[in-house]
């Protein structure tokens, strides 16, 4: 994302009802392996993909498929550093935002260059608890807080309240302003959550918006944080962090 004329892809797929592959909020693990990536957001209801080469990210995929096939999508707080982790502040590993997104593995395919393409369906945010050990391997895995956004598991029946005119308005005025293009009747048919979802994931928009996006109370809140965030880019303000394209 992020290149002048490039074209945004919004996500039209819907769910209806919950999927039955997802794993029960009793199901979810204690302990989850983390993939910290600046300005790389994944939500609940949403579909990531990720084109994983760093070693210890091939064997932290390979063993989350020999298990419980859930990643946790986290920010670093202070972006930089290898392969994206962050800048390290201190004694030891940089830190991370507290709150991430658990995915589940629905995709996987392996290239001919030692590459893995997967995709991550986001099922539950989670509040970072007590970082482990790191992996023999490598990659960094932390205790798991789900309780506080149980409601995420019921995100395909949410009802959400959104200004679609307004949304609508200050979207075209943002892709204008980067110079961004889509497949608008794309945009026009898709529900109001999954737009909200899928717009949040992929505009490119800086950390700090990522990271307020995904801690929104719920897709409304979500919803008026989005539109916000688009009408503060068409008036020249960054809010503090969001990237210029």
């Amino acid at each position: 994302m992020g290149s002048r004329g490039e074209t945004v892809t919004v996500m039209t797929e819907q769910r209806s009802g919950r999927n039955p592959f997802d794993p029960a909020f009793e199901q979810l693990p204690e302990a989850i392996p983390v993939f910290p990536l600046s300005g790389v957001l994944l939500l609940p209801g949403g579909r990531l993909p990720l084109n994983v080469f760093e070693p210890r990210y091939l064997a932290m995929v390979f063993d989350a498929l020999a298990g419980h096939r859930m990643i946790g999508m986290v920010q670093p707080a202070k972006p930089g550093g290898f392969a994206g982790d962050g800048l390290p502040a201190g004694e030891g590993p940089p830190p991370i935002h507290p709150v991430g997104c658990a995915g589940r593995i629905v995709q996987f395919a392996e290239t001919e260059d030692g590459r893995l393409l997967i995709t991550l369906a986001g099922i539950m945010r989670f509040q970072v608890g007590q970082e482990l050990a790191l992996h023999h391997s490598g990659y960094r895995r932390v205790m798991t807080h789900f309780e506080p956004y149980r409601d995420d598991l019921d995100h395909a029946d949410e009802m959400i309240d959104l200004d679609r005119p307004r949304m609508m308005a200050a979207l075209q005025a943002y892709f204008r302003g980067h110079k961004l293009s889509t497949d608008w009747k794309a945009v026009q048919d898709a529900g109001d959550r999954n737009l909200v979802t899928s717009l949040s994931m992929v505009l490119p928009f800086g950390p700090a918006e990522k990271q307020a996006l995904l801690e929104a109370t719920d897709s409304t809140a979500r919803a008026r944080l989005l539109i916000a965030l688009l009408e503060m880019d068409s008036r020249g303000e960054d809010g503090g962090s969001t990237s210029r394209h």
